[in-house]
């Protein structure tokens, strides 16, 4: 590094003793001077040229003096390290000076070795207030793009740790939501773009806080379709939890973000959530140029496929039995072993419940019909119809119904 030093002082012969004294700095590269006769003139050289790393300067000066200029410099955004020269005795504007910010103060007449080894110190003062600065600089840009995917916690501590490996690609056991919303693409066909744009940014500006609230990670968005991570890219020993509540919460705010909506005369469809756990491989896949934190793999296609059943069964939340059993006291109801898209296996699901809805009548009532159901036991299709009579809201017990009246029998059903 070639350290640009600004001397100031009105002292005719200094600046051919300072060139004398450091020819071989400034022949080496170490050292670039430039010279000033007072405070202005030295204002005017810092302007046109911002580059200068350090100020030499005197205190007794025509027309603007070394603490005038010293104040001056405080004041400005790109803060120069400044070091103060004063006769010996004159150690009360050195006092003010140290005050007022100077970096270090040297008295004269100068000892140029005394010099030197100043300068030395304050150009490794200079280089560590410039790393710092860089390193800012970087968190903070780092934490502008994370802060897109991720909650505030999770981008401050991503941030700084910017050199670090949690965006590194790596197999992780992550929960994965995916949502969607019904209908949304008659609302795209027919709603005014600026009606559009204002609902959609609202929409996914709100689920997206929900998430963040629940310290998941947003991998995806896609028009209106939202792709959440638990337990990557930080360790959540609780990310079923999360998951679970995370999708309550969603759901609720999104119904009534609807029904605001179709208060303003706006069709805005249900939003359908599904949610699995397992291992995905998790990390940045942008390559050098694009910050792309996603995930693949098997278990992330089963939570969209969990997502699409609920067009058939009715429900707006379904859940994989991987959730429900690692869920810290999960509550809610089985749906059924479903085959789903691309799968050989059928895989137990669940519709999770609010705690009000869990413990009411009719979900006793429905457990005792599908493990009738589940046992082939031919009661269950009564079972179900008088849930239907009671509760003719119930769109899975419907469903349940429906499959019974058309010959079908057990849990295990084939989903489109």
């Amino acid at each position: 590094m070639t350290a640009t030093i600004l001397f100031v002082d009105d002292e005719p012969d200094l600046e051919a003793l300072i060139l004398q004294k450091f020819r071989r700095q400034i022949r080496d590269g170490q050292f670039a001077l430039m010279f000033a006769r007072d405070g202005l003139e030295a204002l005017e050289s810092l302007e046109q040229n911002p580059h200068v790393d350090m100020v030499v300067s005197d205190i007794n000066m025509p027309r603007m003096d070394g603490l005038s200029l010293l104040a001056k410099l405080q004041e400005a955004e790109d803060k120069k390290s400044i070091i103060i020269v004063s006769a010996y005795g004159d150690m009360s504007n050195i006092r003010t000076a140290m005050n007022r910010g100077a970096f270090d103060f040297l008295t004269k007449p100068i000892d140029f070795a005394d010099l030197e080894t100043t300068i030395q110190k304050t150009i490794r003062h200079v280089e560590m207030l410039r790393d710092v600065r860089r390193r800012q600089m970087e968190a903070e840009r780092a934490h502008a793009s994370l802060s897109r995917f991720f909650s505030p916690e999770i981008a401050r501590r991503l941030a700084a740790d910017v050199e670090g490996d949690g965006m590194e690609v790596q197999w992780r056991d992550v929960a994965t939501l995916f949502t969607d919303i019904t209908g949304f693409t008659s609302l795209v066909e027919s709603a005014p773009p600026q009606t559009l744009g204002q609902l959609l940014n609202e929409y996914v500006g709100g689920m997206t806080e929900i998430v963040f609230a629940h310290e998941g990670t947003v991998a995806k968005i896609i028009g209106d379709a939202i792709q959440v991570l638990f337990n990557a890219p930080g360790d959540q020993p609780d990310y079923a939890t999360r998951a679970v509540a995370c999708a309550h919460a969603l759901d609720a705010w999104a119904e009534n973000f609807s029904a605001c909506w179709r208060a303003k005369g706006v069709n805005f469809g249900t939003t359908r959530i599904g949610a699995h756990a397992g291992p995905a491989l998790v990390g940045n896949f942008g390559g050098n140029r694009f910050f792309d934190y996603t995930a693949y793999g098997d278990s992330i296609n089963i939570a969209a496929r969990l997502e699409a059943a609920n067009k058939h069964l009715g429900t707006r939340i379904c859940v994989s039995a991987n959730v429900a059993k690692a869920a810290e006291n999960f509550q809610g109801r089985p749906v059924g072993e479903l085959m789903l898209r691309g799968r050989s296996e059928p895989l137990r699901a669940f519709e999770p419940l609010l705690p009000d809805k869990f413990e009411a009548p009719e979900t006793a009532i429905y457990s005792e019909a599908f493990a009738k159901m589940e046992a082939g036991d031919a009661a269950a299709m009564p079972a179900f119809a008088s849930l239907v009579g009671m509760r003719a809201d119930d769109p899975l017990a419907g469903f349940h119904l429906k499959r019974l009246l058309n010959g079908a029998k057990g849990i295990r059903m084939q989903l489109e």
